[in-house]
């Protein structure tokens, strides 16, 4: 602990030294003078607690004193959660998904979300079997079954190895920001219009890591393809990078978030010679 806090056996006493500054001319009075205010002992202060009295801002204000505003809060469009979801327990006992999801924590302005982003473990430092889950707050649950993602689908990018934590935070910041907000109209949700994405979700595997972002309807084409490009843009993908989409009702038919999804390649363009 001693990294963490100050040395107090160097702290400096402000004691004044009464003792020094005494006469030592013998006085007849038998009353001993009263020491002034100025060199009564004064009880030492830290660096760590205040030893003053800190009056309420009523009072603070009736005295005249400036009162420093409080600092602005930035509020995002929307309210977004932050999931965890563990496929294998303590134990190594094989979890369902459902039993796997935990909540972490929902944030709403820019301060909230850079105070929780910046405590939690990056990618690369999750174990195999481990997801992030970002969804907004008019999910429920995190699941294909949800009614805001029954009938929706997901891009999905499989990234190599070590490039995790970069891809992720750009696809948060994405959405977040509000990114993807050309590539849809506002839905009808229970807490007023939903955004036409989702969520996103990060998924660690012990020889590749997935990401993937959900919308929330999937049978309109164009809607599919501008999210699609706008999802190139903001990870900087190059054009040879393979991209599946799968729709949420398929994953609940054949159990899987990632097989038997549909691929898409970019297509070649020849240089001109």
């Amino acid at each position: 602990m001693a990294g963490y806090f100050s040395n107090h056996s160097q702290f400096q006493t402000r004691f004044a030294n009464v003792a020094s500054s005494t006469s030592t001319t013998t006085t007849t009075t038998t009353t001993p003078p009263a020491i002034p205010a100025e060199t009564r002992p004064r009880p030492p202060t830290s660096r760590h607690f205040s030893t003053s009295v800190v009056h309420p801002p009523h009072e603070e204000r009736e005295r005249g004193v400036d009162i420093p505003a409080p600092l602005a809060v930035h509020p995002l469009r929307n309210t977004w959660v932050f999931w965890f979801r563990q496929q294998r327990a303590p134990g190594n006992k094989i979890t369902n998904y459902e039993e796997g999801i935990k909540k972490i924590a929902s944030f709403s302005s820019v301060e909230s979300f850079w105070g929780l982003q910046t405590h939690l473990s990056p990618p690369s430092a999750l174990l195999p079997t481990t997801d992030y889950l970002l969804f907004h707050a008019g999910v429920r649950r995190p699941v294909w079954e949800d009614p805001l993602n029954r009938a929706g689908g997901k891009w999905i990018v499989r990234l190599r190895k070590g490039v995790a934590d970069r891809v992720w935070e750009d696809l948060v910041m994405g959405v977040v920001g509000d990114m993807f907000d050309e590539c849809g109209t506002q839905g009808e949700g229970e807490e007023g219009g939903c955004p036409e994405i989702c969520g996103c979700t990060i998924s660690v595997r012990q020889s590749e890591d997935i990401v993937s972002l959900w919308n929330r309807v999937d049978g309109d084409a164009k809607v599919r393809e501008k999210i699609r490009d706008t999802l190139r843009t903001v990870l900087n993908l190059p054009p040879s990078t393979i991209m599946e989409y799968k729709s949420n009702n398929d994953s609940m038919q054949d159990k899987s978030s990632f097989r038997n999804s549909a691929i898409e390649r970019m297509p070649v363009i020849a240089d001109a010679s």
